[in-house]
């Protein structure tokens, strides 16, 4: 009952005491003034004989006393908050631009690149709070497996569908930059991001990175590269007659092309060579790039005074009207 409801006036609930002490009153003086009637003998009436006047008539005394009850909690003021905040954020949109080529199957990073990533991505999408997010997928081609969204739930179910083989194999970096433009370029946002993650060369697509990165340029986005991969060689399964085998693959990164996309546009290179680099590598981006947040606080009131007073009037009208009818009492 009591629930989510505060007092405006808390020290008028101390005169509750009064309840208790005024059934001990009521109690103690019935039994000084306790009326009687002397009859010759008992025999007149029926044994064990109450009457419902007999059962009841103590319901007018406690009625009043929950009546009264309830008029100090009404004069307590009760009441009911509602409290909330708006937030205003000046907006950041994001597109991360992920390769799922299948040199991201190399086991360099546990359980491998690609679900490093993701796990990392993941983790990065749960700690922001208003800013738009879209996922775009590559490797021969660029595929918009997300556009802009604030909604993280079904973002982050989209990331965890995304596995190596939905697209022809090959690294098209610079189609992959031109469709994370496409999604961003009519954004309003304040700030305007790229997160592209790759482990190889461009070795496909119609596009040239370079010329993708001018044109996020143009459009006020910056792009912050990472290439993912140990140095030197990297273990690579390979499905054998006799199950998946490991064989030792070059790790081969363009790192120069990533860093020139990265300078080009005002962001910034990183090379991630195991999990915990990568991690570390989200979170400075994350630090970068968070949102302006103004929160306003509010709380309105809602009073609930008059319904206790409504139901402490209706007791007291029904106390009136058995004390004045069946529970009468004559003197």
């Amino acid at each position: 009952m009591f629930n989510n409801i505060v007092f405006a006036y808390p020290w008028v609930l101390y005169f509750l005491i009064i309840i208790p002490l005024l059934v001990v009153w009521y109690f103690l003086r019935g039994k000084k003034n306790r009326s009687s009637i002397i009859y010759s003998s008992s025999k007149l009436f029926p044994e064990n004989f109450t009457s419902i006047r007999t059962k009841f008539i103590h319901l007018p005394f406690f009625l009043r006393l929950l009546a009264l009850a309830l008029l100090i909690i009404a004069l307590a003021r009760p009441q009911d908050f509602t409290t909330g905040t708006n937030v205003n954020t000046e907006g950041i949109d994001i597109a991360i631009v992920l390769d799922i080529s299948g040199s991201m199957l190399a086991e360099d990073f546990k359980p491998n690149r690609l679900e490093a990533a993701k796990q990392v991505v993941d983790k990065f999408i749960q700690g922001r709070i208003s800013d738009r997010i879209g996922l775009v997928i590559f490797s021969r081609d660029a595929f918009t497996q997300c556009p802009l969204t604030i909604d993280y739930a079904v973002l982050r179910n989209l990331l965890r569908e995304i596995k190596s083989g939905m697209l022809q194999d090959g690294t098209a970096i610079g189609n992959a930059i031109a469709n994370g433009v496409n999604r961003l370029k009519d954004s309003d946002a304040k700030s305007k991001v790229i997160i592209l993650i790759t482990d190889g060369v461009n070795n496909a697509g119609e596009v040239d990175p370079l010329s993708a990165a001018e044109i996020a340029r143009t459009f006020g986005i910056r792009i912050y590269s990472i290439g993912v991969g140990t140095r030197g060689e990297a273990p690579y399964p390979v499905q054998t007659p006799f199950g998946i085998r490991y064989q030792m693959v070059p790790v081969e990164i363009d790192e120069a092309l990533l860093k020139q996309i990265a300078e080009r546009t005002g962001g910034q290179y990183f090379r991630a060579t195991n999990n915990r680099a990568l991690e570390e590598i989200y979170n400075r981006i994350d630090k970068m790039e968070k949102s302006k947040i103004e929160i306003t606080s509010y709380r309105s009131a809602r009073e609930l005074y008059f319904h206790w007073l409504a139901v402490a009037f209706i007791f007291l009208m029904i106390e009136v009207g058995l004390s004045n009818t069946i529970l009468r009492k004559l003197p």
